[in-house]
């Protein structure tokens, strides 16, 4: 993964917790890199390592480490000067979603070895839709569940997030039921 991820964690450690935390977790996972660099590769073990530290340090699953991760990035991402390309990908929850695969396209040319996962969208009804995620990597479905709840919050929109197939659970790819309510700018 890139290092722009595992800059990620770090600060997501150190605002919602401590640098003394952070500095705990890095020494958990044996992490030996005293600043990531956004744009270089690092193996995906170490960030599977972070994770599994940020686990133990905090005393949560490493579920809610990468559910809570997911959410972050959201905030992350835009703040580190890629809003604009989010703004592009799409006006609405929804749209965004079906969008997500040309969004890492367009990332793509800035990391030239992104291995982007793929997403794509059913839709059941006005306000529900299923979003498929297909990845080469093992147990990030709790963060992409974090993604969507953080993609609601920026576009103001009620989420309720639910995992219906799971490749941990012998699925070929994870599979989410997504209902969407755009909230009331009056209240």
């Amino acid at each position: 993964m890139y290092g722009l991820v595992n800059k990620a964690i770090e600060e997501m450690v150190r605002s919602h917790f401590s640098d003394a935390t952070w500095d705990a977790i890095k020494q958990k996972a044996e992490v030996k890199t005293e600043a990531f660099i956004s744009m270089e590769g690092y193996p995906d073990e170490l960030t599977y390592r972070l994770v599994g530290a940020a686990s133990e340090v905090l005393k949560l699953s490493p579920a809610a480490v990468m559910h809570a991760f997911g959410k972050y990035w959201v905030q992350f991402t835009a703040k580190e000067g890629y809003g604009d390309l989010m703004e592009m990908n799409g006006e609405d929850l929804p749209e965004f979603l079906e969008n997500l695969d040309e969004l890492h396209a367009r990332v793509g040319v800035m990391f030239p070895k992104l291995q982007p996962p793929s997403f794509d969208c059913d839709e059941a009804d006005e306000e529900e839709l299923t979003l498929h995620y297909h990845s080469e990597r093992d147990g990030l479905a709790p963060m992409v569940m974090g993604l969507v709840e953080g993609l609601g919050e920026r576009f103001e929109t009620e989420v309720d997030i639910n995992q219906t197939h799971s490749r941990e659970e012998g699925a070929d790819h994870d599979q989410f039921s997504v209902k969407y309510k755009v909230k009331c700018p009056f209240h």
